[in-house]
């Protein structure tokens, strides 16, 4: 039987890494792009690329995610934008108003608890936001919930599109009450802050440019999400 050289064993040891990264990239392009912008190529297409997504951009996805939330949610996904992606597209006009079509909103596949954990790794490479990221000066705070909630509604009308507590709120935005679990602090402030920046065909308007309202909102979502199990 023939031995493998020293030389020979450290090159295998280094392509063995390598090979497996390539899998994983390999996965998540063939996995997610049918769904998901891995590039951010949509920026440059039209408006109407917005009305044709089937899921979010996660071209930033190391930008914007908790790692080991990403990881949990890809084994054990639950929905977070309650009338999908692009609410217009899955409204019926009912009785008492537009009625989300239940049966139209898709799921998102599970992924081997193995699989999630690697694939999850693989996105949080893709941050090509550092710059946003580094500019955000935030600091996560605390605010009266009581306070909090206020404000997220009355004052900035932040539950025309998004829930603060399940079964409460608009709909066409993602849930936020567990935002604070998933998204990277410096993320969330800087999004309100100028969603426009990380998305330029989002459907969420620029708010108050002000950092202390910004922050004043941040620290509500903190408040609300450490309550979630």
């Amino acid at each position: 039987m023939k031995h493998i050289t020293a030389p020979l064993m450290a090159l295998l040891l280094v392509a063995l890494p390598l090979a497996a990264d390539a899998d994983i990239a390999a996965d998540v392009q063939q996995q997610c792009a049918g769904c998901h912008a891995l590039g951010h190529d949509y920026a440059t297409l039209g408006i109407g690329e917005r009305a044709q997504r089937k899921g979010p951009p996660l071209d930033y996805a190391g930008n914007k995610f908790r790692r080991d939330w990403l990881a949990a949610w890809l084994e054990k996904p639950v929905r977070l934008r309650p009338a999908g992606i692009f609410p217009p597209a899955l409204v019926n006009k009912g009785a008492e108003g537009d009625v989300v079509d239940a049966a139209k909103l898709p799921a998102h596949p599970a992924v081997p608890a193995a699989q999630a954990g690697a694939m999850a790794d693989y996105l949080m490479t893709l941050a090509p936001r550092d710059d946003l990221i580094k500019a955000e000066a935030y600091q996560p705070g605390t605010i009266a919930e009581r306070m909090g909630k206020m404000n997220f509604g009355k004052f900035k009308g932040c539950d025309g599109c998004h829930q603060d507590e399940p079964g409460v709120g608009g709909v066409s935005g993602p849930e936020l009450y567990t935002a604070w679990k998933r998204l990277q602090p410096a993320f969330i402030s800087s999004y309100i802050a100028n969603p426009v920046a990380w998305d330029p065909h989002t459907m969420m308007p620029r708010g108050d440019s002000n950092a202390d309202a910004v922050h004043k909102l941040a620290d509500y979502l903190k408040v609300i999400g450490e309550k979630q199990p």
